[in-house]
């Protein structure tokens, strides 16, 4: 017991504290969350059509999320349309519409967003998606 005790308090000496240095800031460490890795749907059968899935710059936060991760990011949507397994949920504020279409990634999934449109409400002239999602977001 005692050799245990000995050999932990030389082992907690090999344990090195970082040093703080007056005036010096703390390290800031990332909040970001890891690389999503990309949606892939599972492949077509006779009774499955599998999504198209976009992948654009600036859609990393939406593209593969749900319904309920989709109103966390933007709030409640201003349209919800369903269609058989699908769904179209739509957001807006001043700066955009942004239409985000949502289809089922396997047989039996729940849907998830695959595609994403965005466009002014003053002339519905596209406009830039990932400018939209930034503006939209919560």
């Amino acid at each position: 017991m005692i050799a245990l005790l000995a050999m932990a308090a030389s082992l907690s000496a090999c344990v090195s504290t970082p040093k703080t240095i007056p005036g010096a800031q703390r390290p800031v460490t990332s909040t970001r969350p890891p690389p999503q890795q990309p949606v892939r749907p599972a492949p077509s059968t006779g009774a499955f059509i599998a999504p198209t899935v976009m992948n654009a710059p600036g859609l990393e936060g939406v593209i593969g999320r749900d319904a309920t991760a989709l109103a966390n990011l933007f709030g409640a949507p201003r349209l919800e349309v369903e269609e058989g397994d699908a769904l179209k949920l739509q957001f807006s504020g001043s700066a955009c519409v942004l239409d985000i279409y949502l289809y089922p990634l396997q047989p039996g999934g729940q849907p998830s967003a695959t595609h994403v449109e965005a466009r002014r409400a003053s002339d519905s002239a596209d406009v830039d998606r990932g400018a939209c999602v930034r503006a939209l977001r919560r």
